[in-house]
């Protein structure tokens, strides 16, 4: 029976994922009582358990145990022993994602925030009631609520996802064995990366995408440089085509794409977006009506249209990366409790997707630029050229700087190879900074760096914004650079 008088708390976050935590934390740090909810017996929400961490962690260790990074040096080769069993593909993985729960757990617990284990639904605007498994019912009072309950993997109706050999990106780290090939099924981020990581296991990858190409929010030239080397891994593309009918069979599963193509594969894992995590939670009761897929419309504080009431996260929509999830939560505090430190959400945010190689981007693309009729200028670098990318064995990763033609600021930066993702916040610092190829140019990187890459970049594109001049001469007009840097 619930409790007649309700504990009382000035902010009740609902989820313990990155947006959840952070949320909770950002309020307890300025003196607010916080409880927080979660239904999962473990905290961190997808980001930790099923995302994020795990999905990284599990790259770590394929490229550890097949020696993919020592392949090309010293002309040594290294394979994949004859038998890798699940316990070892997942044994890094389950370490990483139990550290990373009990730094949440210290992280709460230091702040004084109030964990409840159970699922949480609205009972009013201000009331919660939390549901632990096979327990009575008992309630608890918020003046603010923050809904930071994530998302989680779209089953499209023509998957047999009963089938134990189907998977999507959350139980594909319940892998039973390891299958000799895979389909993928979709060619975004999550498709992709999880694409690259089976296939440098030596298992077959074939990956079928309905739309042209592959992450269409990746520069082009990045785009296809990424194919170029999925290719390289022995994983089989399709385009523009999708999966129609899959059939069951003794050993493997048929797939029957659109196309009427017939496809035999021993598992498949579907990528076909996420949708938002708001089932139970009685949106209906406060007037909170979502969008498609369980997305919960919010205004630039992450009001919902109920005012004390916000969220954050995945739980939105677009971008729902863990990065901006993080921000989108304590900017919410923020004007929850008028705590006047943080004002608006960062307009450049850098985009991180580990594939193999990493692939990483801030800022414009040049498909972008010539939309907008944007005079600029492309600079490159190889890292076959750069000391650092020898000595590490990447010889085919490269940066591309895009700066305005006219002042040289600069506008994009675009990375493939390894260690892009952290590469690429030197560029999203000058971006935010309003810096251009004067910066790159006076600072002095260590040597042998993959960040001297930024240098001659620059150099390189302060190159090809003279080849028009040099052409033409002084006294012609000076064509505007709008293609792809040669």
């Amino acid at each position: 029976m619930a409790s007649s008088t309700p504990e009382h708390y000035d902010l009740i976050v609902i989820g313990s994922g990155p947006a959840g935590e952070k949320g909770a934390a950002q309020a307890a740090y300025f003196g607010k009582r916080v409880a927080l909810v979660e239904k999962e017996p473990h905290l961190g929400g997808a980001a930790v358990n099923t995302g994020t961490i795990s999905s990284k962690t599990l790259r770590e260790t394929a490229l550890y145990l097949s020696g993919f990074r020592k392949r090309e040096l010293y002309g040594l080769h290294f394979s994949l022993k004859q038998q890798l069993h699940v316990r070892e593909l997942l044994a890094r993985e389950r370490m990483v994602k139990e550290t990373e729960r009990e730094l949440i757990q210290e992280n709460l617990e230091r702040h004084r925030v109030r964990v409840y284990q159970g699922t949480a639904s609205f009972v009013d605007s201000h009331t919660i009631a939390v549901c632990p498994a096979r327990c009575p019912e008992l309630r608890i009072h918020g003046d603010i609520i923050l809904i930071a309950t994530g998302s989680y993997p779209y089953r499209p109706a023509v998957f047999p996802f009963s089938d134990p050999r189907v998977y999507d990106s959350d139980s594909v780290l319940n892998l039973h064995s390891i299958p000799p090939s895979l389909l993928v099924v979709g060619g975004g981020v999550i498709g992709c990366e999880y694409a690259c990581t089976f296939a440098v296991l030596g298992i077959k990858v074939t990956l079928v995408e309905k739309r042209e190409r592959l992450i269409g929010s990746l520069d082009a030239e990045i785009a296809e440089s990424l194919r170029a080397h999925m290719e390289d891994l022995g994983i089989q593309l399709l385009f523009n085509d999708s999966v129609a009918e899959v059939r069951d069979g003794d050993d493997q599963l048929t797939v029957v794409l659109e196309s009427g193509a017939t496809l035999q594969t021993f598992a498949i894992l579907v990528s076909s977006g996420r949708c938002g995590q708001i089932e139970g939670l009685g949106l209906e009761r406060v007037g909170i009506p979502p969008r498609d897929r369980g997305r919960i419309p919010v205004n630039e504080h992450y009001q919902t249209c109920v005012p004390h009431v916000y969220a954050a996260g995945d739980v939105i929509g677009a971008p729902a990366l863990a990065s901006t999830s993080i921000q989108q939560a304590r900017l919410a505090m923020v004007h929850a409790f008028n705590l006047q430190y943080l004002d608006a959400m960062p307009q450049i945010l850098p985009y991180g997707i580990y594939t193999i190689p990493e692939c990483s981007m801030v800022g414009e693309t040049e498909e972008a630029l010539i939309e907008k009729k944007v005079p600029y200028v492309a600079g490159k670098a190889s890292y076959g050229r750069n000391p650092r990318g020898q000595i590490v064995g990447d010889l085919n990763g490269f940066l591309k700087l895009l700066f305005n033609k006219g002042d040289m600021k600069l506008l994009g930066v675009h990375m493939i190879g390894e260690l892009a993702t952290e590469l690429i916040h030197i560029g999203l610092t000058a971006l935010l900074a309003n810096q251009g190829a004067d910066l790159f140019l006076h600072t002095c990187y260590n040597y042998p760096t993959l960040s001297d890459l930024y240098k001659y970049a620059t150099y390189d594109a302060l190159g090809q914004r003279a080849k028009p001049q040099k052409a033409e001469g002084g006294g012609k007009k000076t064509e505007v650079r709008s293609q792809k840097s040669e």
